[in-house]
């Protein structure tokens, strides 16, 4: 399964079946009249959220959706039967914009909210609708009204209560792999993440989604490297995780690459919770430790933790800090999101096709 976050799709709904045009005749009865049926009516294209879906893989194969049109009226006063509804199953997280992909149409973040797309066509009526005293044999119906077909884009952006950012190889996904089950690949070589992972951390017996997504570069706000289109999975988030790596050589301008990155995207990332940690520590002797930790500190306006993924060092407390933040804002009367049901616990996509992220 391959990890895909924006799809591009075409919708109609039915058209609404045709009135019908008859008259009664019966061999010994006298009196006859209009008996012609409604056109049923054409059905609908709905979107839903449903667990179980963390990518939009499937609108890759297929593009097209139409729903089925009303059946046509007929004799004997017979109503024609509905077009069948056609129903679009997405990840929860996802957003359906018009094709200028500006307009917002709906915003799906619970699991089973639904939003109608299209509607069919109401069917014709039929002549015996129309029959009165004054007019006792009318001759004539109405056609169905025709469905309606736009195009629509899908965007995913996924549910996560902490997402983590940094410059490639700042060990976001050794992190990830460290306190969840996930299993990112990781190497020691620039953007092995290619598309976002999460997984789900526990401390003192409380859980939280984490979302990791590729590293930024100076530029990616004009798509330098990978760009920041990923930067969506992380809008939803509570608290970010800033990691900055202590193999950089100037760790205070590594957090200002990717601070001046989020600021260029905007949508109010920079105005979440923040908690910097400088990672990878165990590569350092204490006083070069002692030195970084004093630089990034100046760079960020506050003391960052020092943590370790490959001896465990600091990760406890780490973690605890994002915990604090989640529930105080969860707590807070800010309704929180829903997280999807991930496969295996916490693995959000791929196979063993799947391409991750950062040592």
């Amino acid at each position: 399964m391959k990890f895909l976050d924006e799809a591009k799709v075409y919708i109609r709904s039915g058209d609404g079946g045709a009135g019908s045009v008859s008259f009664r005749r019966e061999k010994f009865i006298e009196f006859g009249g209009p008996d012609g049926g409604d056109g049923g009516r054409g059905g609908d294209v709905w979107v839903e959220a449903v667990n179980g879906l963390n990518t939009l893989i499937d609108f890759r194969y297929q593009q097209h959706f139409k729903a089925k049109i009303g059946m046509h009226g007929m004799g004997k006063n017979r109503t024609g039967a509905n077009g069948d509804d056609v129903t679009l199953k997405v990840p929860v997280g996802t957003q359906v914009l018009e094709e200028d992909q500006e307009t917002l149409i709906c915003d799906l973040t619970e699991e089973g909210q639904r939003f109608r797309l299209a509607a069919g066509g109401n069917g014709g009526f039929g002549n015996a609708h129309f029959k009165s005293s004054v007019n006792q044999a009318p001759d004539w119906a109405n056609p169905g009204l025709a469905g309606e077909e736009k195009t629509i884009w899908l965007h995913l952006k996924l549910i996560a209560d902490a997402g983590l950012v940094g410059l490639p190889n700042a060990g976001k996904s050794t992190f990830l792999a460290a306190v969840t089950r996930a299993r990112p690949k990781i190497a020691n070589y620039p953007f092995t993440t290619l598309h976002p992972n999460l997984g789900v951390a526990t401390i003192d017996g409380q859980e939280f989604i984490l979302a990791d997504i590729p590293g930024l570069i100076e530029g990616a706000h004009e798509g330098v490297g990978i760009g920041d289109r990923f930067l969506g999975h992380v809008e939803r988030t509570r608290v970010l995780l800033h990691l900055v790596s202590a193999q950089e050589e100037k760790v205070g301008k590594a957090y200002t690459t990717v601070k001046n990155e989020l600021e260029a995207y905007g949508n109010e990332l920079t105005d979440k919770a923040e908690i910097v940690a400088l990672s990878q520590i165990d590569v350092l002797d204490d006083a070069t430790l002692k030195k970084k930790t004093k630089e990034l500190a100046k760079a960020c306006g506050k003391t960052p933790f020092q943590i370790s993924a490959a001896t465990g060092k600091g990760m406890t407390e780490v973690l605890r800090a994002l915990r604090d933040i989640i529930v105080e804002a969860n707590a807070g009367g800010e309704k929180p999101a829903k997280a999807p049901k991930l496969r295996h616990r916490d693995m959000i996509a791929a196979d063993e096709d799947r391409t991750d992220d950062d040592a």
